[in-house]
Order: C-alpha cells, then sequence, then structure tokens
C-alpha cells in the first residue's frame, strides 16, 4: 500500500497517529519519520507540523480531532475570537475548554474542562478551523460561568473596537444578540443576566473595566467616558469623573505611550484635561495598580472626593 506523505495527512499542521496508520504507515516506521523529521509530539496519538509552534490553537485542534463532537467554548472560544479576557496572557497555559453538545462526555483530559451543557447548531461556528461557540454564545457561558470580573472583561471587550494581532478589530457582538442568547433556561441564567446589568459598553480596556467594577463595589459611581471640554475648544473623553466633586480618574494601558509622538499627545491631553472647567483634580493609575493595588486605588480616590 503507497504511503501518503504525512504533511498531506495533516490537518491544519496537526497529524493524528492513527490517521497516518490508515493511510498504509507501520508504527515502527512512522515513529522513525516522525522524530527524523522533526514533528513535535502534542498530546499521545497527536503531532505538530516541523517547524510550527505547539499554541492554544494547535492544542485546540489536537483535541477535537480526537473528540470530534466537542466544541470549543468558554475562555478558548474567546481566544479564537480575539475577545479579551483576564490573564490573556498566559492562555497557552490555560486549560483548554470545550462543550459537549450530547451531554454524554465523561472521559477524563488532563488538560481540558468539558462542560455538558445544551448547545444548539445555530451557536456553533468555524474559526480557524475548528467548531467553536459563536460570540454571544461564548459571552453568555462566561456570564453564566463566572467569575463575575473576567466574564465582564470579556463582554466589554467584544462590545467594542480593541486591538488584535497588531490591528483595530471591529465589535463583535450587541447588547441586543447578547441578551437574547442569555434568555436560554441553563444553569447560571439569573446570575449571568444580573451581572450583564453591569456592562458598560463604553469601557476601552480590561483595566478600565476592571477599575470599574473595584469602584461600584466600593459604592462609588462616576461617569464613564465622560465628555468635556478643555480650554483649546476640543472635546476630550475621560475614563472616569465624579463631576459633583471635580475629580477626574485616568486609567492608562500596559502600552498606552507606544511611541514619542503618543508619549507627547498624551501628554498634552493631560495638560488640556487639568484645565478643563469641570475638573478640579486628575488621579491617574497604571493598568498595575488597578490589577494588583485595587485596596490603594480605591483609597486614594476616596480620599481626593474628601478633599
Amino acid at each position: 500500500m503507497k504511503r501518503t506523505d504525512l504533511s498531506a495527512l495533516a490537518d491544519g499542521g496537526v497529524l493524528l497517529t492513527s490517521r497516518a496508520l490508515q493511510a498504509g504507515w507501520s508504527p515502527a516506521t512512522l515513529n522513525r519519520r516522525l522524530r527524523r523529521d522533526g514533528w513535535r509530539q502534542i498530546r499521545r496519538g497527536v503531532w505538530a507540523e516541523p517547524g510550527s509552534t505547539v499554541d492554544l490553537t494547535s492544542r485546540l485542534r489536537a483535541t477535537q480531532l480526537l473528540n470530534p463532537r466537542l466544541v470549543v467554548s468558554h475562555r478558548s472560544a474567546a481566544h479564537l475570537w480575539h475577545i479579551e479576557t483576564l490573564n490573556a496572557g498566559t492562555a497557552n497555559q490555560q486549560p483548554l475548554e470545550f462543550t459537549d453538545p450530547a451531554l454524554r462526555f465523561r472521559q477524563s483530559l488532563a488538560d481540558a474542562r468539558v462542560h455538558r451543557i445544551p448547545l444548539g447548531e445555530d451557536e456553533v461556528a468555524a474559526r480557524s478551523g475548528l467548531r467553536v461557540t459563536d460570540v454571544p454564545r461564548t459571552l453568555a457561558d462566561l456570564l453564566r460561568s463566572g467569575p463575575r470580573d473576567d466574564a465582564l472583561v470579556a463582554v466589554e471587550s467584544a462590545l467594542g473596537f480593541r486591538g488584535a494581532g497588531g490591528q483595530r478589530r471591529p465589535p463583535l457582538v450587541t447588547l441586543a444578540s447578547l441578551s437574547l442568547a442569555l434568555e436560554a433556561p441553563l444553569r447560571g441564567g439569573p446570575r449571568g443576566r444580573t451581572w450583564f446589568g453591569l456592562v458598560d459598553r463604553a469601557s476601552g480596556s480590561p483595566a478600565e473595566t476592571i477599575a470599574r467594577l473595584r469602584m461600584l463595589d466600593a459604592g462609588l459611581r462616576p461617569e464613564t467616558q465622560a465628555e468635556v471640554r478643555g480650554p483649546d475648544g476640543r472635546r476630550y473623553y475621560l475614563d472616569f469623573l465624579f463631576r459633583a466633586e471635580g475629580l477626574a480618574v485616568e486609567v492608562e494601558g500596559y502600552t498606552y505611550h507606544g511611541t514619542r509622538d503618543a508619549h507627547r499627545r498624551d501628554i498634552a491631553r493631560y495638560n488640556q484635561i487639568a484645565r478643563c472647567k469641570e475638573v478640579r483634580r486628575v488621579l491617574r493609575f497604571t493598568a498595575e495598580d488597578v490589577f494588583h493595588r485595587a485596596a490603594w486605588v480605591i483609597g486614594e480616590i476616596r480620599a481626593a472626593l474628601a478633599g
């Protein structure tokens, strides 16, 4: 029997040992060729093409090839849709997440979590060559399962323009379509709908989302993306504004400068904001402050409001 080239047998750069054996490769010959040519083992019986990176997508593909009825879902689906989540930088180290629409999957997967919940075929889409929950269903699943902060970061990311793969992507979902997806009578539905009521589509980054939630938890209710007019006549939008107290709160992302020109523009913007008639004081915090020193951030805001 003529053997088919291994690369031709691979699916998206991922090869199943079983498929090679069915194509005429003997176990011994296949094992020697895989190791000689530099194929990398993803998991038992699954290999990554030479020169490729074993990333989250290839790990998801390996699991789905072995278990075709599983659908990529929850945080794994969010990653494929370029939706931000907390700890997105460690996505390749996080457990894979799938949903079994048949509700019968009982196999234990060391690096994956399988949710056994109903899933309609109309809620499944193709993404990166994988079967994955569509955006409304992905976000609804996150809202129903929690945790709250991670779910709201994802929802607000999908609702807005965000950076993805070096480009600025458009919004991926509407509030109406997400509200409809949350109507399904599934476990966690009431909680998900309650958290949905906290969504602010104007949020510009995960750090802004978390800052707002920390303020809400502390009983603080600032305006978000508040419009003010600077002395130069231009409109400026503040991350947060306590208008009665004249306190503006700005949260800077990890790479908010980027270039020397961006840094210069940021300083000019700050000087204009500080001179707005609605603003008497400006507090600026970094993303690290928000994520890792939230109690201190809230303390600073309270002190400024009291002052």
